[in-house]
């Protein structure tokens, strides 16, 4: 029989006490705390002993700044070692953490930010220093509670800086108080179809999320022919997204990290050949970058064993130059906010071609299901275009305090994606695009944007496209393509509207295709259809099917 920690006998069908994220972490740095496990924008490393002595210097910081369970931290940050130690001690206190991190690139008023950080009940916010000038606005807005600093140099003097005075705190090691119930943090959406909503994903799923990570990380073989790498993975997007889970799972795994604070596709080339890097997530525009530097090619990244991209969709073309460049390294993930990772396409997978002959997004990762249904909600055959549906472990525990919107995308442990797509014979997904930006032309016909996205990508003049549709003044709607030109190429608008003509028939032909020098993205690093309308003077349809 079972003891309990005061050495009474313990119940024999008792659960095992819940075990936080962060205390998993904490227990892989202790176990050799001598290690780099850290490297700063800056070159500066950190050992194991002391980032597990920050997050503990920091929590009884923050605990006795009244941080606890209940509270809400938001986080306005780029990718700085404090903000990960911050992350994980208000975690461990049982805090959630909002990632508000969208908002510093959108040039938001400073009245509009504080009104999304009340939104989400706000009880501290946490702010990078070189976000002084946004700090100092949110000050003048009389935000819900105290403005700190992750580091010198923001108003408020010395005690507003957590980092500061959290070392001058002990590490004494504290339990975890978070409940498995609890919300371990707020993401927003990328809101990709309008304002983003606010998503709440609990401590237990997302303990699961990142010893999954981790045990993934531990089964990756060297590449055949290389000696094996110590896991290091290069955080050059957001941590406030997927990289961000991904560190964590670096860590638990025994890993090591280099934070950049942006994407330069030098600097991650040099990085990658530097630091012996074998892991990188990238965002789509991110990778085509890459693919597109001078030195892509001849720069050392033999220690590559994964580059996950993820985003949108990616031309076979540019598939088969990342395996030139980097061999059979890359991954595509498909996946929402709402509910995580959903499909994976594997290396050898990017040779799957669909209809309009965009790549597979992948079969769905162990533990998600994933339906096609059509508007009644009956299970389409394979080959038919109706909404995804997913089920899985990972999925959201609903939208922050708003009970009608959840009832909507959650119906019996199901989330309505609100994408459009089809399955192969072989449970292969193919996107369509999202059911809020499918084009209704005259009748009853209608063009899913991402789906000729896909085929236009298939020309050898297309670098990279945008598919949308434009209201004519008696209320039908037309296609039009925003496209930029392959480098060294001329792109001449009749000829790619022949070639979707004659493949695909004039239903898809674009009426209008617009050249531009460069794909504007949004903030979390997406094509930005709202701003490439609005830069054209165009009327922006609005058709909603579901």
């Amino acid at each position: 029989m079972t003891q309990s920690a005061a050495g009474t006998p313990a119940a024999p069908d008792s659960p095992p006490p819940f075990r936080n994220y962060v205390e998993a972490v904490l227990e892989a740095l202790a176990a050799d705390p001598g290690r780099t496990v850290l490297t700063d924008p800056d070159g500066r490393r950190t050992t194991a002993g002391t980032l597990y002595e920050d997050v503990y210097r920091t929590a009884a910081e923050l605990a006795a700044r009244g941080v606890g369970r209940g509270s809400t931290l938001a986080v306005l940050s780029g990718n700085r070692p404090e903000a990960l130690v911050t992350r994980y001690a208000a975690n461990l206190l049982g805090a959630r953490v909002a990632f508000l991190h969208e908002v510093i690139h959108t040039q938001l008023a400073p009245e509009v930010v504080a009104r999304i950080g009340r939104s989400v009940g706000t009880t501290m916010w946490l702010v990078d220093p070189a976000l002084r000038d946004l700090a100092g606005s949110l000050l003048s807005q009389q935000v819900l509670g105290p403005v700190l600093f992750l580091g010198p140099g923001g108003p408020g003097g010395p005690a507003a800086d957590l980092t500061a005075c959290a070392a001058r705190r002990s590490g004494t090691p504290v339990a975890s108080a978070a409940r498995p119930e609890d919300d371990w943090c707020i993401r927003m959406t990328g809101g990709s179809t309008g304002t983003p909503k606010n998503v709440c994903v609990t401590f237990e799923k997302y303990l699961r999320v990142v010893t999954d990570r981790a045990a993934l990380m531990r089964s990756r073989p060297p590449r055949p022919g290389e000696d094996g790498e110590a896991l290091c993975f290069l955080a050059c997007a957001s941590i406030a997204h997927s990289a961000g889970t991904t560190v964590d799972g670096v860590l638990l795994a025994g890993g090591r990290v280099v934070l950049h604070r942006g994407f330069d596709p030098g600097a991650v080339l040099d990085t990658i050949e530097r630091e012996r890097v074998t892991d990188v997530w990238l965002l789509s525009p991110m990778l085509g970058q890459l693919l597109d530097h001078p030195r892509a090619g001849t720069a050392g990244t033999g220690s590559l064993r994964w580059l996950g991209y993820g985003g949108h969709l990616l031309s076979p073309a540019r598939a088969e130059r990342a395996a030139e460049v980097f061999g059979p390294v890359l991954h595509g993930w498909y996946g929402q906010t709402e509910v995580g990772l959903i499909c994976e396409a594997g290396p050898h997978e990017h040779r799957r071609i669909g209809r309009m002959g965009q790549i597979t997004a992948g079969r769905p990762i162990p533990g998600v299901e994933l339906v096609v249904r059509d508007a009644a909600g009956r299970r389409l055959p394979v080959g038919e275009v109706g909404e995804i549906r997913v089920r899985s472990w990972q999925l959201m525990s609903g939208y922050w305090e708003q009970p009608a919107l959840s009832a909507e995308v959650l119906s019996d442990g199901w989330l309505r994606t609100g994408d459009a797509g089809y399955l192969d014979e072989e449970g292969y997904l193919f996107l369509c695009g999202r059911y809020k930006e499918v084009i209704k032309l005259a009748g009853s016909h209608q063009v899913f944007p991402a789906e000729l996205e896909g085929f236009l990508l298939t020309h050898p003049d297309v670098q990279e496209c945008m598919v949308f549709g434009v209201r004519r003044p008696d209320d039908a709607e037309e296609v039009h393509a925003a496209i930029v030109p392959a480098p060294g190429r001329t792109l001449d608008p009749a000829l790619i509207r022949e070639f979707v003509t004659s493949h695909k028939g004039p239903l898809y032909a674009p009426s209008e295709l617009h050249l531009l020098p460069e794909m504007p993205l949004n903030a979390v690093g997406k094509p930005d259809k709202k701003q490439v309308q609005d830069r054209l003077g165009l009327t922006r349809a609005s058709v909603t099917v579901y």
